[in-house]
């Protein structure tokens, strides 16, 4: 995926979870960002940031900077918490992502509810074969070890809990991690931050719901999905 008009800038602070302040050409900016995690480990100040300018596009906007992307040392993250389900929708209509138990996709659906949760896809394969697909983007790493939740996420237990009642109805199951940053050796539960997800995790992979995590090539303007990487349960 692609983005428009990229500028860079330095973080000073965010006040909350939606904005965030920038030097941008020695002038302190509001921007949004587009990531309400804590990404406490990312926006430090005077980081590097990469901004979607929209100054010339202005769309009753209250702030005309998104802020999509940081730098951690040597590493660029996307943190664009939408961007996950574009590049697998991407990924899944160029057959980037083949899909473990499914053959050639006939149907991609976004935002299907599924009992009480909504999964990020439905699917559908040239067999008939019926699937679900939940998507979490990853921004967290240490040691080019990625790891998912930042944060506790009660909402991620449930959706998990939702996928193992949809293959125990007959359906395909899926969470797929998009590692928002390139280099990484695998992908693992953060059971420190929330243990209740990772062990989640855990039983319904035992249960056959698959667990796959891919890596993305990350550029200030751009994102997409490259190779599958490790999940280490």
């Amino acid at each position: 995926m692609k983005y428009n008009n990229i500028i860079s800038a330095r973080f000073i602070s965010r006040p909350n979870r939606f904005v965030a302040y920038v030097n941008l050409n020695g002038t302190e900016t509001a921007v949004h960002v587009k990531n309400t995690g804590r990404c406490r480990e990312l926006l430090l100040p005077d980081s590097m940031v990469y901004l979607e300018d929209f100054t010339h596009q202005p769309r009753n906007r209250k702030l005309m900077y998104d802020l999509i992307a940081v730098e951690k040392g040597d590493l660029l993250i996307n943190m664009d918490s939408q961007a996950p389900n574009k590049v697998v929708r991407e990924a899944l209509e160029n057959v980037k992502i083949q899909l473990p138990d499914m053959k050639k996709l006939t149907l991609i659906r976004p935002e299907t509810v599924f009992g009480d949760s909504r999964f990020d896809f439905y699917i559908e394969d040239e067999n008939g074969q019926k699937g679900f697909i939940e998507v979490k983007g990853v921004t967290l790493e240490n040691d080019s070890i990625a790891a998912f939740p930042d944060a506790p996420t009660e909402r991620g237990v449930k959706h998990i809990n939702e996928l193992i009642k949809a293959k125990n109805s007959g359906y395909n199951a899926y969470i797929l991690f998009v590692v928002q940053m390139s280099g990484m050796k695998y992908l693992i539960p953060n059971d420190t931050t929330h243990k209740a997800f990772g062990d989640a995790l855990r039983f319904a992979h035992s249960c056959g719901v698959h667990v796959l995590a891919y890596e993305c090539a990350v550029e200030p303007d751009s994102l997409d999905i490259t190779g599958k990487i490790n999940a280490k349960l």
